[in-house]
């Protein structure tokens, strides 16, 4: 069982990896596109946590999408500019797929939860998650993208299917009393060398691969 999770893992990863290298960033090539061992360790960490079905589900959204020559990533940057680049967002907005009312009211109460875990990680880790995306998106700007305004965006390029399956499981672990933004911090500081959080925070190392995810700047211009 824990065999083909870890093979679902790397080639839900390596399906990831294929299309953010080919996003058009504006302004030229980002940085993160050539830094996969980041990228690597950012997805890793958070789909260790994923049940089987739900890893299952996303990359067959991946490789649909690769089947009709689109790209998910750049979709998810598209969408994260709405709050971050809104003139440029309102240029891209009629090529995304439309999402009902239902669903993103849906997918408002998952981020709701999501992001009381970080600002609850925030309180106990500051050292830690100071390295972080900044929480709120009322904290964007044109060169910060914030872990809820990311969290909208990656929620958006899921199918109905995968976003019924994440949604079941944030709302499984939050009545059992889980914290994903702890769990997922946890597994990223392991990959890096780090017994736990709580050594990391000990530490007092401030290096933002740690803990942040991709780019905190990257924009599309809008090219697949």
């Amino acid at each position: 069982m824990q065999r083909k999770q870890d093979e679902l893992i790397e080639r839900v990863i390596a399906a990831e990896w294929q299309q953010f290298d080919r996003v058009k960033n504006e302004g030229g090539r980002a940085s993160c596109q050539d830094d996969f061992e980041t990228f690597y360790i950012m997805r890793k960490s958070q789909y260790l946590l994923w049940e089987e079905e739900m890893l299952e589900s996303f990359l067959q959204d991946l490789q649909e999408a690769e089947k009709r020559g689109w790209n998910l990533i750049t979709e998810k940057y598209a969408r994260m500019m709405k709050s971050t680049a809104p003139k440029e967002y309102a240029l891209l907005e009629k090529d995304l797929p439309v999402r009902s009312k239902e669903r993103e009211a849906i997918s408002e109460n998952i981020i709701r939860i999501q992001v009381a875990w970080m600002e609850e990680f925030a309180k106990k880790f500051p050292k830690t998650a100071s390295n972080a995306r900044s929480i709120h998106t009322y904290e964007d700007g044109e060169y910060n993208t914030s872990y809820e305004t990311y969290l909208r965006g990656e929620l958006g390029t899921y199918s109905e299917e995968t976003f019924l399956l994440y949604g079941r499981w944030i709302a499984k672990a939050a009545a059992a009393g889980r914290n994903i933004a702890y769990e997922i911090m946890t597994e990223t500081v392991k990959m890096y060398g780090y017994e736990s959080v709580e050594a990391k925070e000990e530490k007092e190392i401030t290096t933002d691969a740690v803990c942040d995810t991709e780019s905190k700047t990257c924009r599309c211009n809008g090219r697949k």
